[in-house]
């Protein structure tokens, strides 16, 4: 096992496997295989600004550092979590140094850039614009949104995505040489702590060292790593899940949109990602009976019941009984007759309505408590339905005087609205022969 029981520390392996050149770095085949954007822009030899978007683990940091050595500048990085105004402040005068000293470039890496506020943002643009330092920052959130648009204009975004299986092993056969040469994996070992780092390079480097500083323990000679040593050795792999950012916000996407579109298999994997990542079953609750009005709507009204009873099942039962009742309402909902008419008939009214002056309700729909406003004529002439032919007063108008009727509401030819449809079918063929008499 080499120097395995050695009492000097080794350095982290996270830092010690970090990639010295653009072709040992694992993943971002998108951006640096042979043609693609970041590939040609280290060819050229010219550094442009970027912003580099990504969960964490994915290799922003390196992509930084290996910038500066490809386009042989040099490099400060600041991290927005712990600098401010001074830092931004020691970071251009640096710059200018190396500008006036040592004729070099800067490249002026700024980590976690959705942390700096707008001023801070702000302070970065004349040194971008006058080409003092080119800017690169690392983000997991939505530059859209976290990152001033004048900023945002002046740099290339580069979105870089999770490592694959196939890449995490790769990585994996390096660390292994690298830390445990002399330890032998078996291959459900290997697949657990693959499974464990969640698609994190990072994540997966720090798991070989937990196990490293396990097998470093006192009377330890273990030379064979099975699968149950791995779920002994590491701590519960916590998923990747940010309850306020864009990964949470694209999963309770994809849940709805798995609803909508009729897949109950995908919508249980992104509701039990969901409660796998740590979202508040409440707030899935709230959700999924928002699907129940907006999708599935008069086509199958039980879908509306049975999300809002599964809610309250929640509410009795908790966790982990309750999410069942929520689970299955997914399903239902999934599979269940789709209709969004009542869903677009609202949204109708309520843009007419904001749009709209404020009619008066017809004299024959008001109502007449007193003497006086039935000396008024409120309420005259109104035909009570329950008397007429049908249930149903044909020909009476309910809408504000000289309003067309809009004709908002358009069933569809699914579930229970297509006997909706029947039915307002004949009302309105008993208006047309009502108004013919």
């Amino acid at each position: 096992m080499g120097n395995l029981f050695d009492n000097t520390p080794p350095p982290p392996l996270a830092e010690e496997l970090r990639p010295k050149m653009i072709n040992e770095v694992i993943g971002q085949t998108h951006l640096l295989a042979e043609g693609k954007p970041l590939n040609l822009a280290f060819a050229s030899g010219k550094p442009h600004s970027m912003i580099l978007w990504g969960p964490p683990g994915v290799g922003k940091t390196t992509l930084a550092r290996l910038s500066a050595k490809a386009f042989d500048r040099e490099f400060i990085a600041i991290s927005a979590v712990l600098a401010g105004v001074k830092e931004i402040r020691e970071s251009i005068e640096q710059a200018q140094q190396n500008l006036a000293q040592y004729d070099k470039q800067t490249i002026l890496f700024v980590d976690e850039i959705h942390r700096f506020n707008k001023s801070q943002q702000d302070a970065l643009l004349p040194h971008v614009e006058s080409g003092l330092f080119t800017f690169i920052g690392a983000t997991t959130e939505n530059p859209s949104f976290e990152v001033n648009s004048a900023l945002l204009s002046r740099a290339q975004v580069y979105v870089l995505k999770s490592l694959s299986v196939a890449e995490l092993k790769q990585l994996f056969e390096r660390a292994h040489q690298s830390a445990l040469p002399d330890v032998e994996f078996e291959d459900a070992a290997i697949d657990s702590l693959i499974s464990h780092a969640d698609g994190d390079a990072r994540r997966l480097l720090n798991l070989v060292e937990q196990v490293r500083n396990a097998l470093c323990m006192p009377g330890s000679h273990i030379r064979k790593v099975d699968d149950q040593f791995i779920q002994n050795a590491l701590t519960t792999s916590a998923r990747r899940f940010d309850k306020g950012g864009d990964h949470f916000y694209d999963q309770i996407s994809a849940l709805h949109k798995s609803v909508r579109g009729s897949n109950p298999d995908a919508a249980l994997y992104w509701f039990c990602r969901m409660l796998d990542g740590g979202a508040d079953p409440r707030y899935l609750a709230r959700r999924i009976i928002r699907m129940a009005w907006e999708d599935i709507g008069l086509a199958d009204p039980r879908a509306m019941q049975l999300a809002n009873d599964a809610a309250q099942t929640f509410e009795r039962l908790g966790s982990p009984e309750g999410e069942l009742a929520l689970g299955q309402a997914v399903v239902y909902l999934a599979v269940a007759a789709k209709s969004n008419a009542s869903y677009k008939a609202f949204n109708a009214a309520r843009a007419y309505v904001a749009n709209d002056q404020s009619k008066s309700v017809p004299n024959h729909l008001r109502n007449a408590p007193t003497k006086l406003m039935k000396e008024l004529g409120h309420g005259k002439a109104y035909r009570y339905a329950h008397d007429e032919p049908q249930g149903y007063a044909a020909g009476e108008t309910y809408l504000p005087e000289g309003m067309a009727d809009p004709h908002w509401y358009k069933p569809v030819d699914r579930g229970l609205e297509v006997q909706i449809a029947e039915k307002m079918a004949l009302l309105r063929k008993l208006d047309s022969e009502y108004k013919k008499k």
